[in-house]
Formats: C-alpha cells, structure tokens, sequence
C-alpha cells in the first residue's frame, strides 16, 4: 500500500457491484482499496484516509446475524458515504427506524432530489438511478434529514452535514445510474477534498521507490507467461532494479505460432534481463498418453516449477520471488463470504513459495486489469501486444482434448494462427473478448479432391465477456466465418472439419477444459 497517495477506504459489505465502486473512484484518479467491513482497521492509521464508502450487501439489517460496525467507527471526522446497505446501517447506527418492505425494489427508478446538498451539486432535479433495496427507512436517524426521494421511496438519500455524513439508497456505481459518477465525484472532491492526484505517472514513481526499498540490491526472479500481466511486471520491475530482475520465460511447448520467438524479440528490444528456457520436449514428454484435463494441469504445473527452479538455481543467490498478481486477486483471497471467498491459484506460481524460502514482490497487486493495460502503454509496451486476448496458464493443453503430442500441437498452431490472423484482417480482433480454437479428439469423413479423407476436426470459439466471469459467444459475419473455415481447411492440412461453437458461459466455460 503507498502511504502517501491520499485514499478512499472501500468497506466491503458482500455487494457484487463492490469491485465497480473502487473502479470508479480510480477512474477520477484517486487511490482507494476495498476491505472486508470487519477488517482491523487500526492497519490504516497512517495511510491518508480522507474518505470512506460503505458497500451495499445482501444482508438485511433486520437479520440478526447483519453484518456491522461498532458505532465508535462513525465517531471520526473523516467524510462517510453509505451506499444502499452501507446507509442503512448508518441510519440505524443513528437510531432510525427500519421496515421490511412489501416488496423488495430492484432496478430502475426516478430519484427527485429534493434539498440542495454538496452530494447532489450539479445533479438535474430528476434523473434515473438503479435501486436496490429490501428494507426502507420509516423515521430519519438522529441529526440527518432526507436530501433525495423517488416516487416509491420517501428516503432515498440522507445527510448530516456537520458530521460529514452521507447515505443513498441507490447504486450510484453502476452505469443504469446516470448520475452516479457525478454523485460520486462530488463526495470524492467537494466533500472529501481529495486531489484526484493518482496518476499512471505517480504509480510508477512510487512503485519504483517501493521496489527499491523493499528489494535492495538482492536478486529477483520473474516467471514470465507472454501474457500482458507479466510482461509489464517485468518492465516495472527493470526500472526499478535493471539487471537485478531475472526474467525467466519458458516455452513449454504449448504456446501459439512464433510466440515464443515473438516474446524474447520484445523483452530483447526492452532491454529486460532475460533467460529464455526451451524445456518443450521435457513437457511433452510428461504430457504423452495423459487425456485426463486436471491430470494435465497437475503436470504442467509441477513441469513449470521444476524448470523455474533449475533457472534459479543456475542463476543463484535469488532471496525475492516476483509475481503479476493483480488486484481482483489479493481482493478474492480477503474476501470475507461468498462466492469470491476461492482463491485462484492457477495462474501464479502455486508450490515454488515453502520450497524455495523467497520473500514474494507483487508490483501490480493494486491494479486491475485495465490499469495494467494504461500502465503497459506508458512504460513503452506495443498496442498489438497490449491488446492480446487472454491466454491460458496451460496453454494449448487445454485445448486439444485427448493426447497431446508435437504433431497436434503444431497443428493447432496453424489454425489458431489463421484464425487471429483472419480477425485481425477483417478489423473485429478488438471487439472480441477471446478467439481460438480447439482440436477435437476425432476424426471425420471428407472428400478433397476425389479423394475420401478422414482427418481432423477443429472447432473456433470466440467469446465477447467484460470480466471473463460470464461470456455470450461471438456473432461474428457468417461470411467472415465461411472464409476462414476455407483457409483453414486449405491450408491446415489434417483438418477437413471445421465448427463454430454458439455457447455461452454459463453453462460452457470459456476454454473446453
């Protein structure tokens, strides 16, 4: 955490819009970080606290088991914006009187505000706002009065000004809200004052001073994927300690057409202390027979820690581990209840940590995904590269069901390769969220020529998602599609089938395995 960028702290009541609320404060450049409502908050005493939001959540105050603060929380001068649950259990901190509703609201509804206050400053008289709510407030808590209505709803928002106070019943993080961001910027920086000073400039400022202080001038190791969120971490980490930072980069002979090639040639240009590793026998050695898709993960990942640890030692004395984990991770493994309570583990160096007694160094950890994206174009990374749909951990693994071998690998490679290539060419590589496509264990009847053949099926999938948490598949121009079917077939050879798969996540996942 930097001590000195000012910040909003982020209580986390158990809403699924949380994450959107720190991204919206970010976007006005202000620092901020969400924790679990029932964090030790004393750790923040020397941070620059100026604001804290409270989440919405599912609870009802009315349940016995609702999740609260002690009311000596409120008793700090610091500015407090409560967001539909948040409010509530400020106003019943408050001593407001609470009601269940006959029917709980959720959507959309026309909030009227109807007092002048900071919050609403430049906010038309009525505008759309996405309620949700199963609760209402029956009598105002003790030194607030209602600042905002809507034609269901007498209390739809709240204030006590000396006490820097305010409540809104509706989700002003969300975009159905039209005001939302202007509401919210108006806490940020009429209320709170903050300067809206985090900037991608003072991020990689502070990061280096971070790095450098927490480092030293001992050794660090970096696994690097060929994915954006190592690739960056690798830059910031160069900057910071030039050749100090031991980037290791293996191919584990599961990568797309050229990428390995393609990879050394852009951390070379960057001037990153690289050690490029070609243990791709040793991984399809493994690999041989094995069709089990976990089995497969299981192997890759012991491969990879092998290979990483044999780096280490051939380069020797490394006391730091370096990794690319990002924000939406450290949140996932705080997280306090719910279903983001599963920590992901597949796409970081799970088992090297016990093992190899290095201290970890996690320079994006308050970053999401879309700031590594900006931070990624100051520090000189290419736009083609930057853009680059996400790939899997186990990489091509997961996308040839069945065996694994150089043949089918090398085949994949081909199609994939056609297939971005093509997207690229028709100008649509960008609208998508992730394209490839997938080997499929069988064989089908075709005729080329005159000739009958039986060769391979392949199937394309291409997916438009924001998160990668839900995913509708790609309506891409059938025409488009007819086209690359033809290359692929007549230029691939072994493939005389090709399929497009139109299902959407859920109830198919994104990858086939």
């Amino acid at each position: 955490m930097s001590a000195h960028h000012e910040m909003i702290l982020i209580l986390d009541f158990g809403s699924q819009y949380t994450q959107l609320i720190a991204r919206r404060v970010r976007e006005a450049k202000v620092y901020c970080e969400i924790v679990p409502y029932n964090s030790d908050l004393t750790k923040f005493d020397n941070a620059n606290v100026k604001g804290y939001i409270l989440s919405g959540g599912p609870s009802s105050i009315k349940d016995d088991d609702a999740p609260r603060l002690d009311a000596s929380f409120f008793e700090t001068k610091i500015p407090i914006l409560g967001v539909c649950y948040g409010m509530q259990l400020m106003a019943d901190i408050f001593g407001a009187n609470l009601e269940r509703s006959e029917t709980r609201e959720y959507g959309r509804a026309k909030f009227m505000v109807t007092e002048d206050s900071q919050l609403f400053d430049g906010v038309p008289k009525s505008s759309q706002v996405w309620m949700s709510h199963g609760d209402s407030i029956k009598s105002l808590p003790n030194g607030f009065k209602i600042i905002g209505s809507t034609d269901s709803l007498e209390v739809a928002a709240i204030e006590n000004k000396d006490a820097k106070m305010y409540g809104i019943q509706f989700h002003a993080e969300v975009h159905h809200t039209e005001e939302g961001k202007n509401i919210l910027q108006n806490f940020i920086f009429e209320i709170c004052n903050l300067k809206g000073d985090w900037t991608t400039e003072s991020f990689i400022e502070s990061s280096i001073e971070q790095i450098r202080n927490q480092v030293g001038d001992n050794k660090v190791i970096l696994g690097i994927s060929g994915g954006v969120d190592s690739t960056v971490a690798a830059v910031l980490l160069d900057k910071a300690i030039g050749e100090n930072l031991h980037a290791v980069f293996v191919n584990n002979g599961l990568l797309r057409k050229n990428e390995y090639e393609d990879v050394i040639e852009m951390l070379t240009k960057l001037n990153i202390n690289l050690n490029p590793v070609d243990a791709s026998d040793l991984f399809l050695d493994r690999l041989a027979g094995v069709t089990d898709p976990e089995k497969k993960r299981k192997i890759i990942g012991t491969t990879f820690i092998d290979v990483f640890e044999d780096s280490a030692d051939k380069i020797g004395g490394i006391d730091f581990l370096a990794q690319g984990t990002l924000y939406p991770d450290v949140i996932e493994s705080v997280s306090f209840k719910g279903p983001s309570a599963t920590i992901k583990s597949h796409h970081n160096v799970g088992g090297l940590k016990d093992k190899m007694k290095m201290k970890l160094v996690e320079p994006l950890r308050e970053l999401f995904k879309d700031e590594v994206r900006v931070l990624g174009r100051s520090l000189g990374l290419t736009e083609e590269f930057i853009g680059r749909h996400p790939f899997p951990g186990p990489g091509l693994a997961v996308r040839i069901l069945g065996d694994i071998t150089k043949e089918r690998c090398d085949l994949l490679r081909e199609v994939d390769a056609v297939f971005i290539e093509e997207l690229h060419n028709y100008n649509i590589y960008n609208d998508i969220w992730q394209a490839f496509a997938v080997l499929l264990p069988i064989n089908t009847v075709g005729v080329i020529g005159d000739e009958r053949t039986y060769e391979n099926v392949v199937a394309l999938r291409a997916v438009s998602s924001v998160d990668g948490m839900t995913a509708d598949w790609s309506r891409i121009d059938f025409d488009i599609l007819a086209h690359i079917s033809n290359r692929i077939i007549r230029s691939v050879r072994g493939v005389n089938r090709v399929t497009y798969d139109i299902s959407s996540k859920p109830p198919a996942t994104i990858e086939w395995e």
